[in-house]
Parts: structure tokens; sequence; C-alpha cells
């Protein structure tokens, strides 16, 4: 059975157009959808305010839906972010906190949403699968002294030179 993919859907207290509007700004090959507005038919929401608001971000399809204050975002679902080079990972550890957000360690941080993201490196992924032991594992500690990723460092433990 083809379901055509799926679509995340982004449960937000009043702020899903604002979010959308952040996160096309933040990432390439997206743009902004459907916007569905509250009618006297809708429970909860004020007449013609955003109910929900259609987005692609770094081509993944999302609904951000203004839900109200019931959920809250929390770490136990993240967006990871798998970066090339050191000049990805600052550009989007920097983007992402803008107006409001957390850095967090390991090369987590929260947005100004409460949403998690992992901006990750590609290579460090390499590093801790690499089948010698001591150098995935020195570089796995290297990554938990750490906020954001630093390549270069990364680099030098992996080697035994840190």
């Amino acid at each position: 059975m083809d379901t055509g993919g799926f679509t995340t859907c982004l449960w937000f207290d009043g702020q899903a157009e604002e979010a959308a509007q952040f996160y096309v700004s933040v990432f390439g090959d997206s743009g902004l959808g459907e916007v569905v507005r509250n009618t006297g038919a809708t429970p909860g929401g004020e007449d013609g305010s955003v109910l929900t608001v259609e987005f692609t971000a770094n081509g993944q399809k999302f609904v951000a839906l203004n839900g109200g204050p019931e959920f809250r975002f929390t770490e136990a679902i993240s967006f990871q972010l798998d970066c090339d080079d050191q000049a990805e990972i600052d550009h989007y550890w920097e983007k992402l906190v803008e107006g409001g957000g957390e850095h967090g360690p390991c090369g987590w941080l929260k947005d100004r949403f409460g949403i998690s993201w992992q901006v990750n490196a590609k290579r460090l992924t390499e590093m801790i699968g690499d089948p010698d032991r001591e150098k995935a594992d020195r570089a796995f500690r290297a990554m938990m002294t750490m906020g954001k990723l630093d390549l270069a460092e990364l680099e030098k433990a992996y080697a035994g030179e840190a």
C-alpha cells in the first residue's frame, strides 16, 4: 500500500504561523503552503485565527497546528541535522537558537518554540561507528564535553591527539 509518505504535525499554542515562517527561513528547499483558519464551527479557536499552516522545510512536509496549551514539546522527539562541515554546524546552531532558543549539550539545542534539534556532523557518526573502539570511544567522550560540536576537536580526540 502506497501512502504517499507522511507529514509531521507540530502542535503549537498560537505560534503555528510564526513557527512555519521561521523554519522556512532557516532551511533551503522550503516553502509555505495552505493556511486554514478557524471558523465559527471550529472549537476553541477565535474566528479567523490560524488553525493550521502547511509547510515544507528542507524537503520535509509539516503541518503546524494551533492546538492550544495542553501539550508541550520534549526532548523525547527531536530533529537530527546531519551536517557536512563546521560551517554548516555553525549556521544551523546559531539560526535555530535565534530569538530565544537554548544551547544544550552534545550538539543538542532547543529552538524558541521548544523543539529539540541535534545538530550533528556526518563525520562524527563515522568516528563513533569506527570498529576501532579506542578511537570511537575517544571521539564519543570528546563529544560528551561539548555544547555545539567542534569538528576539529573531535578529529583530534579521534586521532588520540587531545
